[in-house]
């Protein structure tokens, strides 16, 4: 008869984050909902009352989904559901995003801080006018409600653009859609929009002082703050 194995050799079990459980308990609603693609979720409030957490913590779980493409959340109408994946999918993937994290906020640290110190160099009119553009479009949308995700993107683009480098434009456009993921959690944290364009504001205004020094500083900051996510706590 075998002995039982050593207690010590197990490895204790990860505990599911809260935004795991919020997630699973949603993606359950949905199921016993029979919702569809193209269905609306209930409203944040609503759903965090039948849940019994905080809108913020409930915001949170959304993101999550909608950086996985399984929601779309859409400023004046709400979270509407883009497909309906399985549990066990979900938090596979939750896991490997939230693994991959690091290493794309690694690589946005050494490509666009090189960016935004050659684009203080190069810039020309045509580029500035872009940049502020970018900045009015995103406080646009903060102003409206929204968490300025577009203006957000316009702006990356435009100092890209402005830094006059084929070569690392291209490798920027090979990761956008990893920094995507990141725009929209990093944009969905409390508070965050505004912080975010407040960064850009510095990094505009190093470019247009053709401060290479200081627009690579400020860019590295700024990622450095949108980098700090929930999912990574």
């Amino acid at each position: 008869m075998n002995s039982p194995p050593d207690p010590r050799q197990l490895v204790r079990a990860p505990r599911p984050r809260l935004y795991e459980q919020l997630v699973e308990q949603i993606l359950v609603y949905i199921e016993e909902a029979q919702l569809g693609p193209g269905d609306l979720l209930p409203a944040e409030r609503i759903l965090a009352e039948q849940l019994g957490v905080s809108r913020a913590t409930l915001a949170q779980a959304l993101v999550a989904l909608e950086v996985l493409g399984i929601i779309d959340v859409q400023h004046g109408t709400g979270a509407v559901l883009v497909y309906r994946p399985s549990l066990a999918t979900v938090i596979r993937k939750l896991r490997e995003h939230q693994s991959r994290l690091p290493e794309i906020a690694e690589a946005r640290s050494t490509l666009e801080v090189k960016l935004a110190a050659l684009a203080a160099e190069r810039r020309t009119p045509e580029d500035l006018a872009a940049i502020d553009a970018a900045l009015d479009a995103m406080a646009a949308e903060i102003d409206g409600g929204d968490r300025g995700t577009r203006g957000d993107e316009l702006f990356h683009q435009s100092v890209t653009a402005a830094a006059h480098s084929p070569v690392l434009g291209q490798l920027m456009a090979f990761i956008a859609e990893m920094v995507l993921e990141t725009r929209i959690e990093s944009l969905g944290q409390p508070g965050r929009p505004e912080q975010s364009l407040r960064s850009h504001r510095v990094i505009a205004e190093a470019i247009r002082a053709q401060d290479a020094a200081a627009a690579a500083a400020a860019m590295q900051s700024h990622i450095d703050l949108v980098s700090d996510v929930a999912l990574l706590k």
